[in-house]
C-alpha cells in the first residue's frame, strides 16, 4: 500500500527519484499514466493489470468508456527504476501534468500520484477536510 507525501525534484533530463518505501512496493518496473485532477498516476505491475482488465471489459459501444480507456491507456508508459532509484518521466506525461522541477509524490493506497508542487498546493483539501469527511459518510467511510 502506498501512503505518505514526498517532495522531490525532476532533473534537467526528466529523471525523478522514487522514494525508497515506494521502490520496495514497486520492484524495478511500474506504469505511469495520465491521472485525474492534472496529476500522474503510478501503479505497480499487478495493480496495473487489474486496472487494465477493467478497462478491457468496458463496452466498446459506450462512447464515455472508449474515451476513458483511451485516456488511461494511450498516456501510459512503462518505466524502470535505475540504480540510483530514479525513473525517466516521458516528456508527454511531464507536459500533461505541467511538471518541470518541483514535484510531490503522494501515496493513495493502490497507487501513488505525481503532482506539480504548485498544483498540489492549490488542490490541497486541508481547508475543507471536515466538509469532505461529511460527504464521504454517504459513501460508507
Amino acid at each position: 500500500m502506498f501512503m505518505g507525501e514526498y517532495n522531490h525534484t525532476v532533473d534537467e533530463k526528466g529523471r525523478l527519484i522514487i522514494p525508497a518505501k515506494y521502490r520496495e512496493e514497486l520492484g524495478n518496473e511500474f506504469v505511469v499514466t495520465k491521472g485525474l485532477d492534472g496529476c500522474l498516476f503510478a501503479y505497480g505491475l499487478s495493480e496495473w493489470q487489474v486496472l487494465e482488465e477493467k478497462l478491457r471489459a468496458l463496452p466498446l459501444t459506450n462512447k464515455d468508456a472508449r474515451a476513458f480507456a483511451r485516456f488511461m491507456l494511450a498516456g501510459a508508459a512503462s518505466v524502470e527504476i535505475d540504480k540510483q532509484g530514479r525513473i525517466l518521466l516521458p516528456q508527454v506525461l511531464r507536459n500533461f501534468a505541467e511538471i518541470e522541477k518541483e514535484v510531490v509524490l503522494i501515496g493513495v493506497a493502490s497507487r501513488f500520484e505525481i503532482w506539480n508542487r504548485t498544483k498540489w498546493e492549490e488542490n490541497s483539501i486541508d481547508d475543507n477536510v471536515e466538509e469532505l469527511a461529511e460527504k464521504m459518510e454517504n459513501l460508507g467511510i
